[in-house]
Formats: C-alpha cells, structure tokens, sequence
C-alpha cells in the first residue's frame, strides 16, 4: 500500500530526530482504521494510543497530526484529547499541521511550484486538489492559492469542500494541458477515486470531458521532502515546548 509506504518513510526521518523517544502511530479517521483492520493490520484512534500510554506510565506525549489544516478534524481531535488528559496523569501537546499560518503557506506554496512534474510545460496549467473544510480554518486555502497564483499564475489550489472549487478554477485554465495533483497528505479514497477516479464526477473526468488533456500525478505531500520539513519543525516546536 502506497500510503504506508509513504508513512514509513516519515517515520524513520521523525526516529531519527527522535532516538531516544517512543514513536507511535495513531488514525484519526475511523475509515482508515476500519480499513486498515480488515487488512489485518492493527491501529489505535488517537484516545486510545493515549490511554494506553498512560497505562505504561508515559508522563508526557507529543502529537504531531498529518493534516493539512486545522479544520473539524483536527478540532475533534483536540477534544478526544482534553477528554483523556481529565482522566489520566498525561501532559500532552499537539503540533501545529502544514498550513498553520500565512508563513506556512508561504512555504508550502515555494515547495508545490518547485517540485512540478519535470515534463510540466512552463504555460501549462496545473490543479492541487485539497479536501477542503467549512471550518473557519479552511481560509488556508485560499491563503495558499494566493500565495501559489503569485509564484505561478498557471499554478491553481481548489477544493473538494469550499469556496475555491474545481467549478471555480475550471474557466481560468487556458492551457490544452492541465497538471492535476492531490494536496493531501497521502494518496488515499480522495485521491484515488474523488481526484483520479474513472466515475464522471472525478476531477479527472470532468477535466477530460471539458477537452482538457489531463494529466494526474498520485503523490501525496509527505512525499516532498521539504513539505514534510514543515511538519517536522512543528513536531520539534511542540516537543520543546513540552520539555518540564
């Protein structure tokens, strides 16, 4: 699988800034976990990867998510999080996702302009596609695409939810070309039938019918090295804010 593969890779870069520590993986999304058990592969929710390091006497734990944003899901997350910490003797910080501030999105766009396909064509058009989220965090986006627009004007972020869409990018596109890339962390359901799939409402499709020369890329953010430095750094702000 893909993904894990991608997943592993960012393991072994957080084990090697971190040797000394513990490092556990945990899945917010109950359809990944309930994916991954019926592949026979076991994984825990975020509560309970901390309950259980609170049964084994862990006194304090850094999370650091691989999201995008800081929308729903991640502010569930928090939540589960408060929950534990009133019942165990846990002192928990959470690392900030990839796009925590205009900074942030000021880099993540140098990296997504800078890492384009090879046989991308200057003029070329190219879509990112992110999931998109009505929270108010979901502004990111937009941040993003501006910042992206002013390093490559033929360079467009939409969502699947929001209020940068495909519908909204669709008439900008002038070239034959179009680049259609996923701006997820890795290449899952979304990416695989939402973005690249063969049913009429993937993006690729409706690209294809409008008589665009579509094509897709499947690599997922933390496949780019310099976008996995900025989760990274976040990693590193929270474990030392976390030092007693």
């Amino acid at each position: 699988m893909q993904s894990r593969r991608v997943l592993s890779g960012f393991d072994e870069r957080v084990r090697a800034l971190y040797p000394a520590h513990s490092v556990r993986w945990a899945y917010s999304s109950p359809l990944v976990r309930k994916r991954l058990a019926a592949s026979g592969l076991k994984c825990d929710s975020v509560p309970k990867a901390l309950f259980r390091m609170g049964f084994e006497r862990f006194e304090q734990v850094v999370i650091q998510p691989l999201q995008t944003i800081a929308g729903s899901e991640h502010a569930a997350m928090l939540e589960q999080i408060a929950s534990v910490m009133r019942e165990q003797p846990l002192l928990v910080r959470v690392g900030a996702p990839l796009l925590h501030d205009k900074n942030d999105a000021s880099r993540v766009a140098a990296s997504l302009v800078a890492h384009l396909p090879k046989e991308r064509g200057a003029e070329d058009a190219v879509v990112f596609m992110g999931h998109g989220s009505r929270h108010p965090a979901g502004v990111m986006y937009e941040v993003l695409h501006a910042c992206v627009q002013n390093l490559d004007p033929f360079v467009h972020v939409a969502t699947m939810d929001g209020r940068i869409t495909l519908d909204t990018v669709m008439p900008k596109l002038c070239s034959e070309r179009v680049w259609l890339l996923p701006l997820l962390a890795t290449v899952g359901m979304h990416t695989l039938r939402d973005m690249a799939g063969s049913s009429e409402s993937s993006w690729r499709s409706r690209l294809v019918a409008r008589g665009y020369d579509c094509r897709v890329v499947l690599q997922g953010t933390v496949e780019c090295a310099a976008l996995a430095d900025i989760w990274l750094e976040h990693l590193n702000l929270a474990v030392s804010l976390n030092q007693p």
